[in-house]
């Protein structure tokens, strides 16, 4: 009688380890993963502490110093050493995401893309039953997957400081929230940033097949995308409009995007270079200020159709890439 063995599943065999193009991946820029893991680490530890002790002792200084109070003395001006440390753990936790774009369109057009082609790595990996778009797939798809996990966390921190820190930050005059680095850190931007400047980065690399120059043109192609979509915000959305008559304060305090003064058919004209002074208005025609401006309400609006617009130009890179490496291949 022939003895029969019941093969029970390790734990192992139930949840396999990554394996094929992803564990390939993973191996061959474990250097950028590792630099990526201790990045994500050090800037949320720093958002934390910012978020908590830095927070308790930069407000107890700046009541301690009677900054607090309705007229606050010329010392107010210049932070205390709490203050400092805490201004620029903020300035870090907010930077990490600001610069982010950056070093993912230079690592991708370099390390990531731009090298294999230059040193024949990807056609030997294109001779080991791997085809050419699944090579490309886990190229993006693996990096893609840890620049947003760890990208969301930095957001979500971020806005848990921003959020639990309210009084301090409109006490020392810190960012409003519609600043670059602010808007960017609260919300999806920063996350759609990252993965078109990777999907930018790739297809420089395809185009160039070069380390040194793909690193260039990624790097520039990456600044020049947040640099113009920083220019049209103002623009995706439309504008709310306050007015005001002469003397009066016109109370926007959003991100303004035009002003100016109004004459008495309603047209619009730039303010006087007599403003301020008594009977400026009555000597120039004007019969009142207006702003054009977007209100808090307005940020998620905003930061909806910015996010849109970079997953767009993601999705045309990246389908750009796959299209050229098909038509480059016999």
């Amino acid at each position: 009688m022939t003895a029969v063995t019941v093969h029970t599943p390790t734990s192992a065999e139930r949840f396999p380890r990554p394996h094929g193009l992803v564990l390939a991946v993973l191996r061959l820029h474990r250097s950028a993963l590792w630099f990526w893991l201790m990045l994500v680490t050090v800037a949320a530890g720093t958002l934390l502490w910012a978020t908590f002790p830095g927070a308790d002792a930069a407000w107890a200084e700046y009541t301690g110093m009677g900054c607090d109070r309705p007229s606050p003395n010329l010392g107010c001006d210049d932070p205390g050493p709490a203050n400092v440390r805490y201004q620029t753990a903020v300035t870090f936790g907010t930077g990490v995401l600001g610069i982010l774009p950056l070093l993912t369109g230079a690592w991708a057009g370099s390390a990531l893309i731009g090298r294999e082609l230059e040193n024949g790595t990807a056609q030997l990996a294109w001779t080991q039953s791997v085809t050419p778009a699944r090579w490309l797939a886990a190229k993006l798809a693996v990096p893609a997957l840890l620049l947003t996990v760890g990208t969301l966390a930095l957001t979500l921190l971020h806005r848990v400081l921003w959020s639990s820190n309210s009084t301090l930050l409109g006490a020392m005059d810190w960012r409003e929230w519609h600043d670059n680095g602010a808007f960017q850190a609260n919300g999806t931007v920063a996350t759609a940033q990252a993965l078109a400047a990777l999907a930018v980065g790739v297809l420089a690399g395809l185009l160039l097949r070069r380390t040194l120059a793909a690193l260039g043109v990624a790097v520039l192609a990456a600044a020049s995308l947040v640099y113009v979509l920083d220019d049209l915000r103002p623009h995706l959305w439309p504008t709310q409009t306050v007015t005001a008559a002469p003397g009066r304060f016109l109370g926007s305090d959003g991100m303004v995007v035009e002003d100016g003064a109004l004459t008495a058919t309603g047209a619009r004209v730039p303010f006087p270079a007599c403003m301020g002074d008594p009977g400026c208005a009555n000597g120039t025609g004007i019969t009142g200020y207006y702003a054009d401006y977007h209100p808090a309400s307005h940020f998620w609006p905003l930061q909806l159709v910015e996010t849109g617009i970079l997953l767009a130009v993601a999705a045309l890179a990246a389908g750009a890439a796959f299209a050229l490496l098909a038509r480059r291949l016999p």
